[in-house]
C-alpha cells in the first residue's frame, strides 16, 4: 500500500509538471502537439512588437512570434524576428511578413501577405518585411494636408479681416449707409410700379381678354389660311425669280441714254439751236405768221362779200371777157 501510494504521488507530480510545462508553453502561444517550422524577418523599426504576439494569414493566426533579437555585428541596427509558423500552412517563397496595428490600443501583429511564387517557404528561409503606418503616423499623414488648408485658410480669413477694417471706416459705413438707402428707395419704386401694373391688369383685363382672343383669332386664321400663304409665298418667290432673270439692268441703261438725249436736245432747244430753237426762241416768225394769218382772214372776207370779183362764170366763155374787158374800159 505504501508502495502505491508513492507511485500515485510520483505521477500526480508527473503529471502536474507536464500540465504547467504544456501550459506555460501555451500561455507563450507554442503548441507542443503541433509540428512548426521556424522563419525569419529583418526589420529596421519593431515599436510595439512583442514576442508571443499573433502571425495572421488572412485574418487567422497561424503562429507567435518567437524572439526579437538585433542583429550583431550590425551597424544600421536592423532587428531579427523569429517566428514560429504552423507546418501544414503553405506559403510562397516571395510572401511578405508585415507589422502591422492589431487593435486600436496600439498591438502589433505580423500578417502574411502572399505571394506568387511556385516556390515554398521552408524552415529556416527569411522574408521580405514591411511595416504599416501605426494609428497616430496615419493620423499625422491625414490631418497634414487639413492642417495646412487650415493655416491657408486662416492665413485668407486674416486678410479677409484686413481688407474689412480698411473698407469699413467712417466715410465706407457712411456709402455703404447711402447705397442701402438707395437700395431701399429702389425697391418701394419697384413695389409701387408693380402695384400700379397689377392695378392696371386689373382695370384692363376686359380689354387684354379681347386683345389675346383677337390674336389667337388671327392665329388661327393663318393656321387655316397657311396653304394659299404657302401659294402667295411661292409666287412671289417665282415672281422674284423672273425679275432677277429680267434684263432690268440694260433697259435702265437704255433710258439713262434716252433721258440723256432728251436732256441735251431740251438744252440746245433753250439755248435756240436748231429749227425748233429758233422758233421757240425768236418771236419775228411768230408776228410774220400772225400777220399772214390777219391778211388771209381779210382776204376770205373780202372773199366772202365780193365773190364776183375773184371768180367769173360765162356760158360762153371769151365773150363775156371781152364786155367785161369793154366795160372796164
Amino acid at each position: 500500500m505504501k508502495f502505491n501510494k508513492e507511485i500515485k504521488t510520483g505521477a500526480v507530480v508527473v503529471a502536474g509538471i507536464a500540465l504547467f510545462i504544456y501550459g506555460f508553453n501555451f500561455l507563450k502561444g507554442s503548441n507542443l502537439f503541433t509540428h512548426q517550422k521556424t522563419i525569419y524577418a529583418v526589420y529596421s523599426n519593431v515599436e510595439g512588437l512583442l514576442e508571443s504576439n499573433n502571425v495572421q494569414l488572412s485574418g487567422v493566426k497561424i503562429g507567435i512570434i518567437k524572439s526579437i533579437d538585433l542583429m550583431p555585428k550590425d551597424r544600421k541596427g536592423r532587428i531579427l524576428v523569429t517566428m514560429k509558423v504552423d507546418d501544414a500552412v503553405e506559403l510562397p517563397s516571395d510572401s511578405k511578413a508585415r507589422i502591422i496595428s492589431f487593435d486600436l490600443l496600439g498591438s502589433k501583429a505580423i500578417r502574411m501577405e502572399v505571394g506568387s511564387s511556385a516556390k515554398l517557404v521552408r524552415s529556416g528561409d527569411t522574408l521580405q518585411s514591411e511595416v504599416e503606418d501605426d494609428l497616430k503616423t496615419a493620423v499625422d499623414k491625414r490631418i497634414a494636408p487639413l492642417q495646412k488648408k487650415a493655416e491657408g485658410l486662416i492665413s485668407s480669413i486674416d486678410s479677409v479681416m484686413i481688407v474689412i477694417q480698411q473698407v469699413f471706416n467712417r466715410d465706407s459705413r457712411q456709402d455703404l449707409f447711402k447705397s442701402f438707402e438707395s437700395i431701399k428707395k429702389a425697391i418701394k419704386a419697384f413695389e409701387n410700379t408693380s402695384l400700379r401694373l397689377d392695378t392696371l391688369v386689373a382695370t384692363q383685363q376686359y380689354k387684354l381678354s379681347a386683345i389675346f382672343s383677337k390674336i389667337e383669332s388671327i392665329s388661327s386664321n393663318l393656321a387655316n389660311n397657311n396653304d394659299k400663304i404657302t401659294k402667295v409665298l411661292s409666287n412671289f418667290e417665282s415672281i422674284s425669280d423672273s425679275l432677277a432673270k429680267s434684263k432690268i439692268k440694260s433697259t435702265i441703261e437704255h433710258a439713262n441714254t434716252a433721258l440723256s438725249d432728251a436732256t441735251s436736245i431740251l438744252d440746245k432747244i433753250n439755248t435756240g439751236k436748231g429749227t425748233i430753237g429758233m422758233f421757240i426762241n425768236n418771236d419775228s416768225l411768230y408776228k410774220k405768221l400772225d400777220m399772214s394769218a390777219a391778211e388771209l382772214n381779210s382776204l376770205l372776207k373780202d372773199f366772202q362779200e365780193n365773190p364776183k370779183r375773184y371768180v367769173h362764170f360765162s356760158v360762153f366763155g371769151n365773150k363775156e371777157k371781152k364786155k367785161s374787158k369793154k366795160a372796164n374800159q
